[in-house]
């Protein structure tokens, strides 16, 4: 759908290029010296259109090739933003350009008027300034799962004043699932609030744990086994391509720790993705709880004396 729309803009752009350039010159043929009066403006008026509909066009086509070369969901949409603000500010400087006699005289207006307004819009402004630092700095890219002032969500929009995240857990949720609901707020938070990215160095994965309660008198070494075996079992069924590589650093773990009501937990450490939190804790436990459940000569769980 992507290739399609820019298949037909670079073809709109490209016919009315072609239509306005030829509209210049022929205002030249002596058929409109009738009109010379108003030639000079129409001449001034077409190049300046042909001049913007030229700035899309090169746009369009400079997308098309980024959507074709970049995989990166994030940086492709980077790339989409940068390329299509250069154009509305180089089309704005024609604008500026056409109003005014001289591109001397339009730069000068230009920065009074930017001066006038930057002391007007100074939060919006530091806002887009905090937007150019997201696209250098990548805190963060659209599809990373980010914690900023409490708010929690995937990234789905950068725009250059404000970010929307698709919110997790919050007020009526315990997991990590989708709650339904937007949260935007302004670039300019990140200038001065610490942000959490989910999908760090290790991508695609974080690390998390879930304990299991066991007694005392349990075995360990068969826990131990059990869980790591329901571990690498749900990673090879979900992630084949990934087990086949077999990377040290993914390999799950198991711990024993006392908890704050005295009781034993074995607690499984293992990778998963930002979004697959709940989902893969359940599976482990589906895999694991049969088999410690068909041991109980092996595995007692907490009740009784033996808490």
């Amino acid at each position: 759908m992507k290739k399609r729309n820019d298949n037909q803009w670079i073809a709109i752009y490209g016919i009315m290029t072609v239509l306005l350039i030829a509209i210049h010159y022929l205002l030249d043929l002596d058929f409109f010296d009738a009109y010379d009066e108003y030639i000079p403006f129409l001449k001034k008026l077409s190049l300046s259109l042909f001049l913007i509909g030229l700035i899309f066009l090169i746009s369009r086509i400079i997308s098309k090739v980024v959507n074709n070369k970049t995989h990166l969901e994030g940086d492709r949409y980077n790339l989409l933003r940068i390329i299509r603000f250069l154009s509305i500010v180089f089309s704005f400087t024609v604008v500026i350009s056409f109003l005014f006699e001289s591109f001397y005289a339009s730069i000068v207006s230009f920065g009074l008027f930017s001066l006038v307004v930057g002391f007007a819009l100074q939060a919006p402004i530091t806002s887009f300034i905090a937007w150019v630092y997201l696209i250098f700095r990548r805190s963060y890219l659209v599809g990373d799962r980010i914690q900023i002032k409490g708010f929690r969500g995937d990234v789905v929009e950068i725009s250059y004043l404000d970010t929307s995240i698709l919110e997790c857990s919050g007020d009526y949720l315990v997991n990590d699932r989708r709650s339904g609901r937007i949260i935007r707020f302004p670039n300019s938070l990140i200038l001065r609030e610490e942000v959490i990215n989910y999908s760090g160095s290790e991508v695609p994965f974080i690390w998390n744990e879930t304990p299991v309660q066991v007694a005392y008198t349990s075995d360990l070494q068969f826990v131990e086994d059990s869980l790591l075996t329901a571990a690498r079992t749900d990673f090879k069924n979900r992630y084949p391509q990934l087990e086949a590589q077999k990377y040290e650093k993914w390999q799950p773990a198991v711990y024993f720790r006392i908890n704050a009501n005295a009781w034993m937990e074995a607690v499984i450490s293992y990778p998963v993705e930002p979004e697959d939190t709940t989902g893969r804790r359940n599976r482990i436990l589906k895999h694991a709880l049969p088999v410690l459940n068909a041991s109980p000569d092996k595995v007692q769980f907490p009740e009784g004396a033996k808490r």
